[in-house]
């Protein structure tokens, strides 16, 4: 290969993935997504912290995407919440993200508090839950793994010179808070149970550090409103269609799809469904209840530009949630927390 044209195509590399490191330059989307967001529910919406039938609730949640890319991003979530008789949900999450050959790291941990209080109607079944998330993020990389044009020896052909990048700083840490709202319908018996919410994280705007070591960047806020309904077809089936829209920066990211639950025996149930994430990628997704234990995989097909680049760049997605039963049985509220 054209010695110069391979200098070119490293500095070109070399300018795709810092775009990836540094995307508060162009107040992209710096955050994870989960095709199976309701599995790691406390990424989605603060509000949904203990937003389930049961004592506690322990979830994990891992992402391989693009996987036919060298060294792809992989992210691994994990969250604890639990519920209480005063009106009050507490949890932590955890969050993991590597990608590239750079090291790139994006780590978050948050804690949780949700007010269960706003209730109205007859018998109260009609709900409001408003919460806060304060915590912190990561985010690093190891220059040292990184190649840049001014590398490439033409001597040898190699690329074995020393790079003259300068790097103001290669990983900081800082603080970060968000919020959200929920409303659901806990009306048992009913055909139709709606619930939807609203969270905004990164309110605190914190200091993008990677983009400018005068904090003037900030990570963008983003913004997320999801909701749906779950209609119960017969005594064995539901159906719940979905909805999420998103936006960070000048991203978007918008996702329909709906799920059905096959009751089998009374712990037992089959979890099928699917949806369309616009202009981006068809998910498919299955999993298995069985009493307090749900295991779900999804797999991603993706439909863009990217996908015929990157040879298919599909993405998988295997959780694991474990659900501590409550002594006093509350079935009525299990909608509000989709398996998927």
């Amino acid at each position: 290969m054209n010695p110069k044209l391979t200098g070119r195509l490293c500095t070109i590399a070399s300018v795709v993935l810092l775009s990836f490191l540094f995307p508060g330059r162009m107040h992209a989307q710096v955050d994870p997504h989960f095709t199976q967001y309701y599995v790691h529910p406390s990424w989605l919406n603060p509000a949904l912290t203990g937003a389930f039938d049961g004592a506690y609730r322990a979830s994990a949640i891992y992402r391989n995407q693009w996987s036919n890319v060298s060294s792809p991003f992989s992210t691994i979530g994990a969250s604890l919440d639990f519920t209480t008789p005063k009106n009050l949900n507490l949890g932590v999450n955890l969050l993991g993200q590597r990608a590239g050959n750079g090291g790139y790291g994006y780590t978050t941990g948050y804690a949780n508090a949700a007010y269960t209080g706003v209730r109205w109607g007859a018998m109260q079944q009609h709900r409001v839950v408003l919460a806060l998330q304060a915590g912190l993020i990561q985010r690093k990389f190891n220059p040292s793994k990184l190649t840049f044009g001014d590398q490439w020896n033409p001597v040898t052909g190699g690329n074995t010179n020393v790079s003259a990048e300068v790097f103001g700083r290669t990983s900081y840490t800082t603080f970060d808070a968000g919020a959200g709202a929920l409303y659901f319908d806990a009306t048992p018996g009913k055909k139709a149970n709606v619930f939807g919410g609203f969270s905004v994280s990164h309110l605190t705007q914190p200091a993008d550090r990677f983009a400018s070591n005068d904090g003037t960047a900030k990570v963008p806020v983003r913004y997320i409103i999801h909701a749906g309904v779950r209609l119960y077809m017969s005594e064995t089936v539901a159906l719940t269609p979905n909805a999420l829209y998103l936006r960070q920066g000048n991203a978007t990211e918008t996702m329909l799809g709906a799920y059905a639950q096959l009751k089998a025996t009374a712990s037992t149930s089959l979890l099928l469904g699917a949806n369309y994430r616009w202009k981006d990628a068809v998910a498919i997704q299955a999993g298995l209840n069985y009493d307090n234990m749900l295991i779900s995989a999804a797999y991603d097909i993706n439909t863009s530009g990217l996908g015929k680049m990157a040879r298919g760049a599909s993405s998988f997605e295997i959780s694991l949630a474990f659900t501590a039963k409550q002594k006093v049985k509350t079935p009525e509220v299990e909608f509000v927390c989709p398996r998927l």
